[in-house]
């Protein structure tokens, strides 16, 4: 049987227990592999991501293929190049990784996700508005490239202002109580562009204890932000969508084993949730569809 070492960044984001649900789900549906999870128990930490890769790597027998998403764009660098070095073929997912070839890559462009989340918002103020600015944590590629759509996005829209910036470390409690402390020293804002949809809950709830209502917008498309959205608290959300990339990069890690040829790369559409459409996302992960590889390539033929 295959074995499949899959790395995800922690235990607290929900889009990474459904990246986990996905990679088990292909797993399944291809039969014939089995899934180890690594995760590290601090969330985001390269050296304890370091220390897993190494543990997977002290297997016997090791596992046949990594699929990974690191925690750092460079930090875990040295044990990637050892699985490399170790002749196990990687595919990637979420974030770019550099250190070492890959035979196969999946992601969302974070980007064009921020943008278009962004100009929805934009689009609801009429334009004009005062937004408060929740980011990840500052080393995170995916924080990075999502303020980076926002900034775009905000040059696009002249009557809009940054009325503030603040760091919610893509943690709920993090980001509830920093939007707390910035609501109480800064007053109502107008909207909240959100990085991704656990900070956007986390900002929900600041914005009820404060007695304030602000349409508020996130990344992600988790069951918590569907339900917001359902219920008129939440304005949309943009679908990151964890397990779709995670079920694809491991279909693509079986595929390559068996000796099939897989896409370098594979690049999921961006595509924005709302009251006239969030039905289709309102679903528990196990029960979402998912894309299979062959699914992904007629529809892109």
């Amino acid at each position: 049987m295959m074995r499949l070492a899959v790395f995800t960044k922690n235990l607290t984001n929900p889009a990474y227990g459904a990246a986990r649900l996905g990679a088990e789900r292909a797993a399944a549906a291809l039969g014939g592999a089995e899934v180890l999870h690594f995760v590290p128990q601090t969330p985001d930490d390269p050296e304890e991501q370091i220390r897993l890769i190494d543990e997977a790597l002290a297997l016997n027998p090791r596992p046949d293929a990594f699929v990974l998403s690191p925690v750092h764009a460079t930090r875990v660098d040295p044990a990637i190049r050892r699985i490399a070095a170790a002749g196990i073929p990687m595919v990637g997912f979420v974030n770019p990784i550099d250190a070492a070839p890959m035979v196969g890559y999946v992601s969302s462009d974070d980007f064009a996700l921020a943008q278009a989340i962004a100009d929805h918002l934009h689009a609801h103020l009429g334009g004009r508005g005062r937004v408060l600015v929740v980011t990840g944590p500052e080393p995170s590629y995916t924080s990075q490239e999502r303020l980076r759509g926002f900034r775009a996005a905000a040059g696009r829209a002249p009557g809009v202002s940054w009325a503030g910036q603040i760091a919610g470390d893509y943690a709920r409690d993090v980001a509830r109580e920093r939007a707390a402390c910035w609501l109480a020293a800064h007053g109502p804002v107008d909207a909240c562009l959100v990085a991704n949809d656990i900070m956007a809950i986390g900002v929900l709830d600041a914005l009820d204890g404060a007695g304030q209502r602000a349409a508020v917008v996130g990344v992600n498309a988790i069951p918590q932000a569907i339900e917001a959205i359902a219920a008129g608290r939440m304005l949309a959300t943009a679908d990151f969508n964890a397990m779709q990339m995670a079920y694809l990069a491991t279909e693509c890690a079986v595929r390559h084993l068996r000796g099939e040829a897989i896409p370098a790369r594979i690049e999921l559409p961006v595509q924005i949730v709302d009251r006239g459409n969030h039905s289709r996302w309102d679903l528990p992960y196990g029960q979402r569809p998912v894309v299979t590889l062959d699914d992904f390539r007629r529809q892109h033929a």
